[in-house]
């Protein structure tokens, strides 16, 4: 049996490094695109790549969604199955530093693949683009659980992009008859998470401190509730999202809702610390009775890590994905917090 290729745009993040994995488990030949730069980029896939003069079925290769020639020149001569636009810049606070640079890459670059597909007419290509809750933005009603029906309010120029995205996807599958999805994903961390992103700056930090750091994580709104899945978990989700018949989108998400305060003391009560909260709004700092019997500080709040639209809550209703996709996720919330903080603390430790 002939095997299925898939293209990764962003392989060598979180998800697709994921999604990498998943994929060549079940025998595809697999190709990811990742950026030039002066650096190699690789940690998260290194365990997966093979050099290719010998036998491998990944492949990597340099693109850009900025660059509509190099999306063009790799779908020609690969003919994909499966296409997963991963590729974004994907933090919401740096979109606001950097909105044009964010518009183009996670806006229009997933148009540059989407006419990449209809130029080329390739047969049978099946295509999903990695959506995000920040849709939905602003809510108006705190108990509202967000499914494929409700209604969009982007709140950073990150969720602005990815509103695009969503709706040119959406457009080319009526348009031009072609099997697009899109994956509307709910917050999703694992111990590949990048370290800019508030739960793994918190895991990794009280993996240092659980191992004697005496430093402070300086952080911005902890009574931001989000719905926190395992990317791995997502992952197999995006890929059942293109083994069904009829394209469609979806909501990915656990239904369940936890605040950066409580992932934070979630995370200490693994490590066996004790969190206090003490002051208000900008004043308030957690701490921790140390082996010294003091009370230390661990925690304080900078202004500057608020964004100038907060999004507080978002909670996705998936019973829709979890119906027609069989499928129901394999991490809850504790074992998630879990994992990555016992990652951190191992890598930690091999570095000392």
């Amino acid at each position: 049996m002939k095997k299925k290729i898939a293209l990764i745009t962003g392989i060598t993040g979180q998800d697709g490094s994921y999604l990498a994995e998943l994929l060549l488990k079940k025998n595809y030949i697999v190709h990811g695109t990742l950026r030039k730069s002066s650096t190699f980029n690789t940690g998260r896939i290194d365990h997966l790549y093979i050099d290719p003069h010998n036998k491998t079925n990944l492949f990597l290769h340099y693109a850009d969604l900025t660059d509509s020639n190099s999306i063009y020149n790799i779908i020609n001569k690969i003919k994909p199955n499966e296409i997963y636009n991963l590729a974004a810049q994907s933090h919401v606070g740096v979109s606001f530093t950097n909105p044009e640079y964010t518009s183009e890459v996670t806006g229009v670059g997933t148009l540059r693949i989407l006419e990449a597909i209809r130029f080329l007419n390739i047969k049978n290509v099946k295509f999903y683009q990695a959506s995000t809750s920040e849709l939905y933005g602003k809510v108006f009603d705190k108990k509202k659980i967000f499914n494929e029906e409700s209604k969009f309010y982007p709140r950073s120029p990150y969720g602005a992009a990815k509103l695009y995205s969503y709706w040119i996807t959406s457009i080319y599958r009526e348009a031009y008859n072609i099997f697009a999805c899109n994956g509307i994903l709910f917050n999703h961390e694992s111990p590949r998470r990048g370290e800019t992103f508030v739960t793994r700056k918190i895991t990794r930090f009280l993996a240092k401190k659980y191992l004697g750091s005496k430093d402070i994580l300086y952080l911005g709104n902890l009574n931001a509730k989000r719905d926190w899945g395992h990317a791995k978990d997502f992952v197999e989700m995006q890929w059942r999202i293109l083994q069904t018949k009829k394209p469609d989108d979806y909501v990915i998400a656990t239904g369940k809702t936890y605040t950066v305060r409580e992932f934070i003391e979630t995370a200490c009560k693994f490590i066996g610390f004790k969190i206090f909260w003490k002051g208000k709004g900008l004043k308030e700092e957690g701490y921790i009775i140390n082996k010294k019997n003091k009370k230390e500080t661990i925690i304080k709040i900078d202004k500057k890590y608020f964004r100038p639209n907060e999004v507080d809550y978002l909670r996705g209703d998936a019973r829709k994905a979890y119906k027609k996709l069989n499928f129901k996720p394999k991490y809850n919330f504790e074992k998630l917090v879990k994992e990555m903080m016992a990652e951190d603390i191992s890598s930690f430790k091999n570095k000392v």
